[in-house]
């Protein structure tokens, strides 16, 4: 199973539980982007991936010590699964990432509902959006 993982929105942030789960049982390899569209969805962010865009959403690349295990701890808190609610908030697809030393595939969470009405991140950075959006407010 691929064990790199994706991370652009609440897993960055360092008081949110499940982002202290990642880093206590991943390793941060570096920074990425994907082509994509970020949109304020409220709490959260939700990524739409366009791969003939011109713009990127930026996040962080983990490497995951036990994927299976990992994963389906994001899972839970992501709302991916059968058991959860449908349609599921997002879907969990591994994606091209472009990092400093090429491409890499990693796992990411894709918004899976409508957009229409959500503020664009024109960044496609998450963290300088809420520090934006925080001194602004």
């Amino acid at each position: 199973m691929n064990n790199l993982l994706f991370v652009y929105g609440t897993l960055l942030q360092t008081e949110n539980e499940f982002g202290v789960y990642l880093n206590k049982n991943c390793s941060f390899l570096g920074e990425g982007k994907v082509n994509g569209t970020l949109y304020d969805i409220g709490e959260y962010p939700g990524l739409t991936i366009n791969n003939h865009s011109e713009t990127f959403v930026y996040g962080h690349i983990y490497q995951m010590k036990h994927p299976e295990i990992v994963l389906n701890r994001l899972d839970f808190y992501e709302g991916v699964g059968p058991t959860e609610e449908q349609p599921n908030l997002y879907t969990r697809q591994l994606i091209p990432v472009e990092t400093s030393d090429g491409i890499v595939s990693a796992w990411t969470y894709i918004y899976n509902l409508p957009v229409i009405g959500y503020p664009i991140i024109a960044s496609g950075n998450y963290i300088e959006y809420l520090k934006q959006k925080k001194s602004s407010g």
